[in-house]
């Protein structure tokens, strides 16, 4: 029989990555597993870079999959908070279950990790205060709310750099990284769960049985769909969940100026009319470069990369409706996967862009036109067309409204001549329902990060991974007692 763990993650993103790390520094005997559907960071290559053209890399795509999951290839924003804060605006609900006060200390604690493993001491955000302030009042006269929050940007590339030092310091500790392995089921017997069943991802023939105390169920947004077929089978209770669907937008870094000098990204929240859906602009990328990530299935989505280094003249950022839906409809994942795949037909398998104007107009861009336009696309990959026909009228009037009140805040960002990229699409699976030790309704199993609903982003994933450990940790020491007051 094999070994068996303390404690086996499933996925290697930023939740089970700082997990493991308080593990080491909470208890250096733990027997602790990760596992991985993708390669090592220092293995992870997207070949768009030097082909132009997404490979739809098989079995997995480098971007979403691997040690540091998503994050290893976002632009790397660690979104923090301010000082006089009364709540925390920017993550996910990590605060719900621990606590504000908790929850700073925790990001507090996080930054300095990240810190000591070589993230950029400047901090975006924090110099600006009465410029940032004029504009608050003046988006709020027109209905929208800026979130203004501390970001300390890695960039695409510091990122990989980084996290590279995380997974050696993991690995020089015990900590077993097990990469290119597909979990295919839990092992849940009498509602606890015992451990996991693997299988090589490359060699599908070969099973395996892996056993331990606590299992974590850290998979992030690419494993939201895994975890929904996992709740379903097991009776792992949820609530209902949202889906965020719409674009990536481009336009000038001259419309964007003041928002990137004084911010480095804005986050604008409205419910515009008439529907008065929740749109926000999420993952602002300055003199940055829209990408394409694969998912499951080979669907491709549209996201967006900025470096430290290496620099475009236009800013791309993402326009998302926050969609709820209510009885009979529950799966919201699903709703998502069909909108991607029509957009991804529309585009014969590639990111469709089309122009701000043409949408205006009611009819598709042209290749020719795009050429000529004044916003030239960073994604070359992307397929002139009519990203109309897949997203939905709801959707697409949504994202419309939002561009016109935004113009009225930001000179310039309704330019008929910016470009939309579609499908952008945030998957959460249903809300997994935790309790305060983040466990499911099935015992020693537990959620984390951003694909059970918890959290959004690398700063609240990876924070949600320190507490885990402390979680787990406090747990084990509660069992010792009680075992030593038995004897």
């Amino acid at each position: 029989m094999s070994k068996k763990y303390d404690v086996i993650a499933i996925g290697m993103g930023p939740g089970s990555i700082f997990m493991a790390y308080e593990l080491i520094q909470l208890n250096k005997n733990k027997r602790i597993l990760l596992i991985e559907q993708g390669k090592r960071v220092e293995e992870r290559m997207c070949p768009i870079e030097k082909t132009g053209v997404c490979a739809k890399c098989k079995p997995f795509c480098h971007i979403t999959s691997g040690f540091s999951g998503a994050g290893a290839f976002s632009d790397g924003k660690l979104s923090l908070y301010n000082e006089e804060d009364e709540d925390i605006y920017v993550g996910g609900n990590l605060h719900k279950y621990i606590g504000i006060e908790e929850t700073k200390k925790i990001i507090d604690y996080t930054d300095d990790i990240y810190l000591k493993f070589g993230a950029d001491n400047k901090l975006e955000g924090i110099k600006y205060k009465k410029e940032v302030k004029q504009i608050k009042e003046k988006a709020r006269k027109e209905g929208l709310n800026l979130i203004d929050i501390p970001i300390r940007h890695l960039g695409t590339e510091k990122a990989h750099e980084l996290y590279k030092k995380l997974e050696n310091y993991l690995e020089e500790n015990n900590v077993e990284l097990r990469f290119k392995t597909i979990v295919e089921d839990l092992i849940i017997e009498n509602n606890v769960a015992k451990g996991v069943i693997v299988k090589d991802a490359y060699n599908q023939n070969t099973v395996e049985k892996i056993y331990g105390d606590n299992i974590v169920v850290a998979v992030g947004r690419k494993g939201a769909n895994w975890l929904v077929n996992m709740c379903e089978k097991y009776d792992i209770k949820t609530e209902a969940g949202i889906v965020d669907i719409g674009v990536r937008y481009e336009l000038s870094d001259a419309v964007m100026k003041d928002i990137n000098k004084y911010m480095y990204e804005g986050k604008f929240i409205g419910r515009p009319e008439p529907f008065k859906d929740k749109v926000r602009t999420f993952c602002q990328n300055p003199s940055g470069f829209v990408s394409s990530e694969v998912y499951d299935n080979n669907l491709s989505l549209v996201n967006g990369h900025s470096y430290k280094d290496r620099k475009s003249s236009n800013t791309n950022l993402a326009i998302l409706v926050s969609h709820h839906f209510n009885y009979p409809f529950s799966k919201p994942i699903e709703y998502g996967r069909n909108i991607a795949k029509n957009l991804n037909e529309l585009g014969d398998g590639n990111i469709v862009v089309q122009r701000l104007g043409d949408i205006y107009r009611g009819k598709r861009t042209w290749e020719e036109e795009l050429k000529n336009n004044s916003i030239q696309p960073t994604l070359k990959s992307a397929v002139a067309g009519d990203i109309t026909f897949a997203l939905g009228y709801r959707t697409m009037t949504d994202i419309l409204q939002f561009i016109r009140e935004m113009d009225k805040v930001i000179e310039g960002f309704a330019n008929p001549e910016n470009l939309l990229y579609a499908p952008e699409i945030k998957f959460y699976s249903n809300q997994v329902i935790i309790n305060e030790h983040f466990e499911t309704s099935v015992k020693k199993l537990y959620s984390i990060g951003d694909g059970g609903g918890m959290t959004r982003g690398l700063m609240m994933a990876s924070a949600s991974g320190v507490k885990m450990a402390r979680i787990l940790d406090q747990i084990q020491n509660s069992k010792g007692n009680n075992n030593a007051r038995r004897k």
